[in-house]
């Protein structure tokens, strides 16, 4: 097809890109004769640009940085000018992307379809829809025919594929049209039984999870051929057997018990039951685990099993009457009673993943935490856990386990271990083709204990023995790191005096660090702040309150509820607590901002409409996991945990993502777009420049499209400096507070120029 026949046939998904970007003339700096501005002026033009971004009104924003630029101070003047070049150059980019991606998506929708195309047309789908500028263009875009036409392929492809067995390529395919058609939760049963069927295949049939990915890589090699093959397949740490060997009925039966009473919707006991039995069903008629239990390969053996597994469901569903615990035990017994006279898979498989389809029924956050995972999940909120203390990463390169840096004064670093060391083997074990999973697996343990670390170093192997001990999982980051972990320069722009904080999560010391760091920005003369919480999961909640606390004095900060409207409980600020006054604010979030991390930004945002603090919300639509966990153990080696209730801010909005809900989370006063590629860059350049100076980077894969990559790693400077965040218009959420906090910094200051000193006292 000639390029302009093309170009017509594409024209109105251009259009629809094209619709909402920012006009030349609200780039460009205002014409004409100079005005001249007073103090006065300038500070009432900084309380505007904060007031238009607080209504969200990106327009009148533009319109204010463009009022008398000729006049601003020269610093804030260049702060401003690059931020709209910034603007520009996304909007180029988008532009640009836009078209190609339209084109691949023709191109992949021509000639037969193979799960590949089928599955890359899919994907341009979805890049269309992230690079559509608002809901009207989103929407124009799912209603467009060549969208709709790869939604149709790819539906019958993915149904196609799970009935070979082609388990990789079918949760693939329903993966991506579940984050094109997220809204209607039309693909979540299928994404749920491809994942089990995935996690199964993880746990009982490592090896042939391996062959399905290496067939994949193999297909993937062929267009690019600097891709690495896979390692050989790794055994190590990957027997079934010894992860569940503790897993027993009590602990089951006590986690149904729990669970069904306890969930925030009351979800009932019959609804847990049959999805049990239907993960066990899903167990039984997944053919490639016929290699962890034989009884799966007999025919005869097989239908006897799914038939006592249908008549069950059957029987749950029509049946009105209540389940009782002594109920509940018969059909464990029916259960464990039907696969010893058939499959005879093994008690603990076939317990282990009735609970696990159990609590998929309840919700996403809901689930038995089993006794070899136990360590795991406590790691995830302590403050310390037991290691030797080096940050690792899967080199694409090399498809080695590679050292990026050693925790300070860690077991590792006092050893001699560098960046860039290669990890040979975990005690006497090969660690070729481990994933990082089972290294960390591997490498972590108790407190005390020792493992033994060959590493090749510049051709050579070098054995590090190592005793673990204790290492702090820091939460609060800075700007640009200095030194040691905890050592950060404080302060993104020094001559604005302008703080900037990061909190990847909320653990024990969160809010204790929180308070060291603010301290050494104000000892350094801080005028505002940036809370960045971008990408933060969430944590404790007793440190999200204490972080709100941080900047308000009083009121509520958060409470919770159940599903029935009774609240549970209140969490207040405390007078005492509070560390900032006065200093504006802005903080980043975005769709990875979940949990905790989105109470602080909600309550954050509450109390500045409400005029107790100036602080303002910048970046996109937070995560909505606004739901309590509690824990409860299960002697003697295993917790459950269960959604109790909802988090509700101090306004009554609930923060949770409920099924098919329109509206979640917490929206920012200032929605700030970032590109797919902006996003990506700007993730992996601030994570290289938290490294230690004499860290290595990674080698990343690079596809043969990425030609609009904004940052690529550069060996002879590394790390990089975080500041080409801004300078090369990657983080515009980032470049946009920045500038908002800059001029009112300068507009403080004028306002305080222009107030006449006191009168001196006669007397």
């Amino acid at each position: 097809m000639k390029r302009s026949a093309l170009l017509n046939r594409l024209a109105p998904l251009a259009l629809l890109a094209s619709l909402s970007f920012v006009p030349a003339s609200a780039l460009c700096l205002a014409a004409g004769e100079p005005t001249p501005v007073t103090k006065v002026a300038l500070a009432d033009q900084a309380n505007r640009l904060w007031e238009n971004a607080k209504q969200g009104d990106w327009d009148a924003v533009l319109r204010a940085m463009n009022e008398s630029p000729e006049a601003l101070p020269p610093s804030l003047r260049a702060g401003m000018s690059q931020l709209r070049e910034s603007i520009q150059k996304r909007e180029t980019m988008r532009a640009a992307r836009v078209m190609k991606v339209q084109g691949e998506l023709t191109e992949s929708l021509q000639g037969d379809e193979t799960p590949a195309k089928v599955s890359d047309s899919l994907k341009h789908a979805v890049e269309l829809h992230e690079l559509a500028p608002d809901a009207a263009a989103k929407a124009a875009v799912l209603a467009s025919e060549p969208v709709k036409k790869a939604i149709a392929r790819a539906d019958n492809m993915a149904r196609a594929m799970e009935v070979k067995g082609e388990w990789l390529w079918a949760a693939e395919l329903f993966s991506r049209l579940n984050i094109l058609l997220d809204t209607d939760a039309k693909y979540k049963p299928d994404i749920r039984r491809l994942n089990d069927r995935l996690s199964m295949l993880r746990l009982y049939a490592p090896k042939r999870l391996w062959e399905l990915r290496n067939t994949r890589r193999e297909i993937e090699r062929q267009t690019e051929p600097k891709l690495a093959a896979l390692p050989p397949f790794n055994s190590v740490g990957e027997g079934y057997q010894s992860k569940l060997k503790d897993v027993s009925r009590p602990i089951l039966l006590r986690a149904l018990q729990y669970g069904g009473n306890i969930h925030v919707e009351q979800i009932p006991m019959r609804e847990l039951l049959i999805g049990g039995l239907e993960a066990v069903r899903t167990m039984s008629t997944t053919p490639d685990l016929r290699v962890a239990f034989e009884g799966l390969d007999n025919a005869k053996s097989r239908d006897m099993m799914v038939g006592f597994l249908d008549e069950k469901i059957k029987a749950l569903r029509t049946s009105k009457d209540e389940i009782s615990d002594f109920d509940l035990a018969d059909l464990l017994d029916a259960l464990v009673r039907a696969n010893d006279v058939s499959v005879k898979i093994p008690e603990s498989a076939l317990l282990h993943e009735f609970g696990n389809g159990a609590f998929d029924r309840l919700d996403e956050f809901s689930a038995i935490i089993w006794p070899d995972e136990l360590a795991r999940f406590k790691r995830m909120t302590d403050s310390s856990f037991p290691g030797v203390g080096i940050q690792i990463q899967l080199d694409e390169e090399t498809q080695l386990v590679k050292v990026i840096t050693p925790v300070d004064n860690s077991p590792a670093a006092k050893a001699g271990i560098r960046p860039g060391d290669y990890i040979k083997k975990i005690n006497n074990d090969s660690a070729l083709g481990m994933s990082v999973d089972q290294a960390v697996e591997q490498i972590t343990g108790r407190e005390g204990t020792k493992v033994r670390l060959t590493v090749e170093r510049e051709g050579e192997d070098l054995v590090f023995d190592l005793t673990r001990a204790k290492i702090p999982n820091y939460t609060i980051k800075g700007w640009k790191r200095l030194g040691a972990e905890n050592n950060w320069d404080w302060l993104i722009d020094r001559e604005s005096k302008i703080g900037y904080v990061r909190i990847t999560g909320f653990n024990e010391r969160t809010s204790a660090d929180l308070a060291n760091a603010i301290g050494k920005m104000k000892s350094e003369g801080a005028q505002g702040l940036i809370i960045d919480l971008r990408f933060n999961p969430g944590g404790l909640l007793t440190e999200a309150v204490n972080v709100v606390n941080t900047f308000v004095d009083s009121g509520e900060v958060v409470y919770t509820q159940r599903a029935d409207g009774r609240r549970v409980d209140t969490h207040f600020a405390e007078p005492d607590k509070q560390r900032v006054k006065g200093m504006p604010l802005v903080v980043l979030v975005n769709d990875g901002s979940a949990s905790a991390s989105e109470i602080v930004s909600g309550a954050l945002h509450y109390y500045a409409d409400q005029g107790k603090i100036k602080a303002l919300v910048l970046g996109h639509r937070t995560f909505g996991k606004g739901s309590v966990q509690n824990v409860i153990p299960l002697p003697p080696t295993a917790a459950l945990k269960v959604t109790t209730q909802y988090y509700y801010l101090p306004d009554g909005k609930i923060i949770h993502r409920r099924e098919k809900a329109t509206t979640w989370g917490v929206d920012p006063h200032l929605k700030v777009e970032m590109l797919p590629r902006q996003v990506a860059d700007a993730l992996t350049l601030r994570s290289d420049a938290d490294l230690q100076a004499d860290a290595k980077p990674v080698a990343r894969r690079i596809l043969k499209d990425d030609d609009d990559i904004m940052y690529r790693p550069d060996p002879k400077n590394f790390p990089p400096d975080p500041n080409r965040l801004m300078a090369d218009g990657i983080d515009l959420q980032l470049q946009t507070a920045l500038v908002l906090l800059q001029a009112q910094v300068e507009g403080k200051k004028a306002q305080l120029a222009n107030v006449p000193p006191p009168a001196k006292n006669p007397g």
